[in-house]
């Protein structure tokens, strides 16, 4: 792909964002407001997506049909409720590259990797370690570190962390594969992210899952910031299973509910252990309410109870939308907009900030880490003062992510502008 040439300056920014194909979309958002009326710059999206203006219409529904039908809602309001996260399944296998009965909307994210983990790994005394990356999201560390615990094994033994060769901030993927290589008979599982969330990298999945396979260890990523983000194909990289949450690129609302991936070879495979639930039994026999759990052939099978329908609703009204815009020109966005922003950045020149999230477009999501070492927290809190919503993360880490739904390239330009005066002074 051809480097594109961008320019400095605010008409050019004004350019983009006039010619963006994708431009109406920021349109079916609720954008926050200023004091002064003015929508803010939101650049949040990778800690809690936009709410679609849409969204409210498809909860009332719910609503109305809960007050107007009671318990008769499940078999007769306008969407049943008995079968309503079936009408999720086709949207959400298009979004994460997978087959319909290979995906199930269900839970919250952490709740899915224990019921995963629960049948994915399964140690012995010569295969019982799992790796991971350093600086994961402390709730996958915490599931797996608890994982080991559970199975009787200690983590000081059974966790293995991937660091960044010294002075990188990004692990290379022929790291990943070495160590593989060294340890990889001795590794049940590999639980990678699809993009960390504190360094913006996008891992290399396909290869992650390769290398993995190889050595007969199962492979399965947490996309909380991978659903949504990147252009992804879990079936056709014969990933065993995933999960993520809806809430921040999916925009589901605050605790949405979240999704899992689990390959068909494993979802059709009714024997598997796994942790059961009423929800994830046969459904022609489910209201015999027999003793015997039969699992569903599919990735329903590990569900264990009816779903939120408001939940569910929320998070319809913006699948709908992915399937309108389609996540590959989303995604070709969303490298522009980060591209833009690094183009930015660089035009600064100043020595006070790092860019710590890789520059090649295909080793990023819809986020630039930016390592700011003194008085980087009152920078954020002095761009949220300025209507800029970004995040910080301890202790030295602002990130900033330009959602291609809903933000514009003159959103990363403001973001830009404001920036280097708080860096500034």
């Amino acid at each position: 792909m051809a480097i594109e040439k961008f320019e400095a300056g605010k008409q050019f920014a004004a350019h983009l964002t006039a010619t963006d194909p994708l431009g109406s979309y920021r349109d079916r958002f609720h954008i926050p407001k200023k004091r002064d009326g003015s929508h803010a710059v939101y650049l949040c999206g990778h800690s809690l997506g936009l709410q679609p203006k849409s969204a409210r219409a498809y909860v009332e529904q719910e609503m109305k049909d809960w007050e107007q039908l009671g318990v008769e809602g499940h078999f007769q309001a306008r969407n049943p409720w008995m079968p309503y996260h079936e009408l999720l399944t086709a949207s959400t296998a298009r979004l994460v590259g997978a087959k319909p009965d290979e995906v199930v909307v269900m839970n919250s994210l952490t709740v899915n990797l224990h019921l995963l983990m629960a049948t994915f790994y399964r140690p012995s005394t010569e295969r019982h370690k799992i790796l991971i990356e350093t600086n994961a999201f402390p709730s996958d560390r915490y599931a797996v570190a608890s994982q080991i615990r559970f199975h009787g094994y200690d983590p000081a033994d059974s966790l293995i962390e991937m660091s960044p060769r010294a002075g990188e901030t990004n692990i290379r993927i022929e790291d990943i594969e070495a160590l593989g290589q060294a340890e990889g008979e001795r590794i049940a599982l590999i639980l990678f992210p699809g993009v960390n969330y504190y360094s913006g990298q996008a891992f290399d999945c396909d290869r992650i899952t390769k290398a993995g396979h190889a050595k007969g260890c199962v492979v399965g990523f947490d996309m909380a910031h991978g659903a949504g983000n990147l252009a992804l194909k879990l079936h056709e990289w014969d990933v065993d299973f995933a999960a993520w949450c809806s809430y921040k690129y999916l925009n589901s609302g605050p605790g949405g509910i979240a999704g899992c991936f689990v390959n068909e070879r494993h979802a059709r495979d009714t024997g598997l252990t796994r942790f059961a639930g009423w929800w994830g039994h046969d459904k022609e026999s489910r209201f015999r309410m027999g003793p015997d759990f039969q699992a569903i052939a599919s990735a329903e099978g590990w569900q264990l109870s009816n779903p939120s329908i408001l939940a569910l609703a929320a998070l319809r009204a913006s699948m709908d939308i992915f399937d309108e815009a389609g996540m590959d020109r989303l995604r070709a966005k969303s490298e522009r907009l980060t591209g833009y922003l690094e183009y930015l950045l660089k035009q600064n020149g100043s020595n006070r900030f790092q860019p710590v999230t890789s520059s090649d477009p295909a080793q990023r999501g819809a986020q630039l880490s930016l390592r700011i070492s003194t008085n980087g927290r009152k920078v954020c809190d002095q761009l949220a003062g300025a209507g800029i919503i970004c995040d910080w993360r301890e202790p030295d880490i602002m990130r900033v992510a330009p959602v291609p739904l809903y933000n514009s390239f003159m959103d990363v330009y403001c973001f830009a502008e404001e920036f280097f005066r708080a860096i500034g002074s």
